[in-house]
């Protein structure tokens, strides 16, 4: 099995140094360490790192914070934040992006390895408890009926809270804590939904039904944190008037 690769965005010197020593005496392989948004974009499309550590502070205008952001919408992988801070403000914008950990300067090697396994754990294991099926077509005004194996399965508009693109799949999160992996994109996903679905990210579509608080760069679905990206802020504000 190949080891695993990681990627370090790390604008301290002797801090990268110090986690790339640790990661490699642990049996990891690190790319050469980066120390800004554009250093890391182009790492992250030529190397393909199976996860970043991220370190929120970047030199430049970027952040740690909108290179995950990039990550999120288009690479797709896991990452782990790195910071010195704990603020609220910070807290609240890492939040929303929906980091698998989080480690706070000065950490043990233990921490650092226990971050990355279970970030890649997690990352990797959604498509598994989460059935791949694939939607067929819609059969009322009401619902989709998706094919699963032999079997079709009935899912209520009304029971979908948000949808979360993921590639050619779409993750679905209903009101019962039911989660279903479908096969389509955000785009074709998109055009089965009645008009009380928005989309607030790129890769994310919403029930405004559930829409509990909206605060830009975020809105809160029944008590989900989802991202809402610029290009669809003005999307959402002109459906929110039409209530």
């Amino acid at each position: 099995m190949l080891p695993v690769k990681i990627l370090i965005v790390e604008d301290e010197h002797l801090v990268a140094l110090q986690i790339s020593d640790m990661l490699i005496k642990t049996g990891y392989q690190v790319l050469p360490v980066v120390t800004n948004y554009e250093e890391a974009i182009v790492l992250l499309h030529s190397e393909k790192p199976d996860i970043a550590i991220l370190d929120i502070n970047l030199e430049g205008n970027k952040t740690g914070i909108d290179l995950a952001r990039y990550i999120n919408e288009n690479i797709q992988i896991p990452f782990i934040f790195l910071t010195i801070q704990t603020n609220s403000k910070i807290l609240q914008q890492a939040k929303v992006l929906n980091p698998p950990a989080y480690l706070v300067k000065p950490f043990k090697k233990e921490d650092l390895y226990t971050s990355i396994e279970i970030a890649l754990h997690n990352y990797h294991t959604i498509h598994q408890q989460n059935k791949k099926i694939q939607v067929e077509k819609v059969t009322s005004k009401d619902a989709i009926f998706v094919k699963d194996t032999y079997s079709f399965k009935k899912i209520r508009f009304s029971e979908i809270v948000f949808a979360k693109s993921d590639h050619v799949y779409m993750l679905i999160i209903k009101m019962n804590g039911e989660r279903n992996l479908i096969r389509s994109t955000i785009k074709n996903f998109k055009t089965l939904l009645p008009d009380n679905f928005i989309q607030v990210h790129r890769s994310y579509l919403i029930n405004l039904d559930y829409l509990d608080h909206f605060e830009y760069p975020s809105a809160i679905v029944k008590g989900h944190d989802i991202p809402v990206s610029r290009n669809f802020k003005e999307e959402l504000l002109t459906a929110l008037g039409k209530l």
